[in-house]
């Protein structure tokens, strides 16, 4: 095995290097050993129950009260990793998730996890780490390219679409109200959002204190797209009644029924009244990848901000969220805050982690992304997410067909919901069922006050076999109702 470019030995003592050299070695076996386990994991995930069958306090009840007092070997640790921890593991890895929005822990992401976790490195600002500031900034330029944002929008990694959106809200907040940096909140700051949004939009707000009372929720059509009417009306009001309008949220992709909102025109209201756009494209914002559905980020280009989950359904393990901004010098005024001791590098393509959000130290996320990217090519990725849609929309006509069922969104991805024709109670039967055979795992929502089952693809894995077989089951299901 080659040794790191330009690596050489530190002079130890006989003893500690010897030590060294064992300590090593003892990882090098483990590793492999580590590896094949988990080349065998994947080999024969599908064949794993989805769920965890485990009930609440099984694992915590199994492991010793207190750490071990002297070390253990690595194969105790793997044994009891595949004896104790794999029993109480729900796997999200498996084709047949089908519940919240698939993905995938590929293999290329899997050895950039690993290099990011022997670097252990920390992107506090440029010096600590040129390579974690200067490859995120590459590899979120190439997916910027790849979903078709326009030029010049600045990229940052957070660890999910709930921090991420917490940042658009506050770079929002200092573009409308930048004395909320020292004083705190200014009285009567609203955040506007669909009914459909997702409830990370609401948290942020809290969390930043503007208030749940001030999150107000835009009605929606029948499609489950924001009302732009009912939001230019509820802004109008707000500002008859002397309340500060500062931030909009659209989304592409709403969790429950992956609907769409009209970016465009609410773009022209976010314009018209000075207030910051941001849009949510955490699951289908990847889809934009392929040419045919590039037209989902129309209007985009005019938002504030946007963010796409890597971890969702652009085949990266958890966790990584791609940010996007247009006003990066926004984002920088929020959050800035330089301590002597940190004191940055000057230049200006020193490019400071830190200076564009909450937490100070910075993973090494980017490197898993760069894997994928460059292992896979964008024409595996674009054959990929245009299988799941259209596996998604054979699904939907099966439904259709089905008398005894009904759709109840339409599919613009690859996210079903649809229902049996009966009692919340029986779809709720029928969901149980298709989880309790431990080969599925769906999950559900509620629309218009009723129960909607949901089938999400999204495992680089997954067949349309698999899908098929879901819905068979399904069925079945739906036999005992009849």
């Amino acid at each position: 095995m080659n040794e790191p470019l330009n690596a050489k030995k530190t002079a130890l003592s006989p003893e500690h290097e010897s030590a060294w050299s064992n300590y090593v070695e003892d990882f090098r076996r483990a590793g492999h050993d580590t590896v094949d386990w988990i080349a065998q994991y994947l080999n024969t995930v599908a064949g794993l129950p989805v769920l965890a069958k485990v009930k609440p306090g099984e694992l915590q009840d199994s492991l010793p009260a207190s750490a071990p007092e002297q070390g253990e070997s690595y194969a105790a640790i793997l044994n009891d990793f595949e004896r104790l921890v794999m029993p109480a593991v729900t796997q999200w890895n498996h084709p047949r998730f089908f519940a919240y929005f698939g993905c995938t822990g590929s293999t290329p992401a899997v050895l950039g996890e690993m290099l990011a976790a022997a670097l252990n490195t920390n992107g506090l600002h440029w010096r600590t780490s040129p390579a974690v500031a200067e490859l995120e900034q590459r590899t979120l330029d190439w997916l910027r390219q790849w979903v078709g944002l326009p030029e010049g929008w600045f990229g940052i990694v957070y660890d999910t679409a709930s921090t991420s959106s917490m940042h658009a809200v506050a770079a929002a907040r200092e573009m409308v109200a930048p004395e909320a940096r020292t004083s705190g909140n200014p009285p009567g700051l609203v955040l506007y959002t669909s009914e459909q949004a997702h409830s990370s939009i609401e948290k942020g707000a809290i969390a930043i204190g503007i208030g749940q009372k001030n999150v107000r929720k835009v009605p929606v059509d029948s499609e489950f797209r924001m009302w732009p009417e009912a939001l230019a009306t509820m802004i109008e009001q707000d500002l008859a009644a002397s309340r500060r309008p500062f931030c909009v949220v659209a989304t592409v992709g709403t969790t429950s029924t992956t609907s769409i909102d009209p970016v465009p025109h609410i773009a022209d209201i976010a314009e018209k009244h000075g207030l910051w756009l941001h849009v949510d494209a955490a699951y289908a914002g990847a889809a934009a990848i392929v040419p045919e559905y590039r037209h989902i980020l129309a209007g985009a280009d005019r938002a504030h901000s946007l963010v796409i989950n890597a971890h969702k359904w652009l085949l990266t393990p958890i966790d990584l969220s791609a940010f996007y901004t247009r006003r990066p010098d926004i984002l920088r005024r929020a959050f800035s805050l330089v301590p002597e001791y940190l004191h940055p590098q000057v230049d200006p393509r020193a490019h400071d982690l830190m200076d564009y959000g909450v937490p100070l130290g910075h993973r090494f996320r980017a490197l898993k992304l760069w894997y994928v990217m460059r292992y896979f090519g964008r024409e595996k990725i674009e054959a990929m997410l245009r299988a799941h849609i259209q596996w998604a929309r054979q699904l939907a006509t099966l439904v259709d067909a089905d008398r005894r069922f009904e759709l109840v969104a339409p599919v613009p991805f690859s996210v079903v919901c649809f229902r049996f024709k009966g009692t919340d109670e029986q779809n709720k039967a029928i969901l149980g069922q298709v989880n309790a055979s431990e080969r599925f795992f769906l999950a559900h929502t509620v629309l218009n006050g009723k129960v909607i089952l949901r089938l999400a693809i999204g495992n680089l894995a997954t067949t349309w076999e698999d899908v098929q077989e879901a819905w068979i089951l399904i069925q079945r299901g739906a036999q005992a109702f009849e």
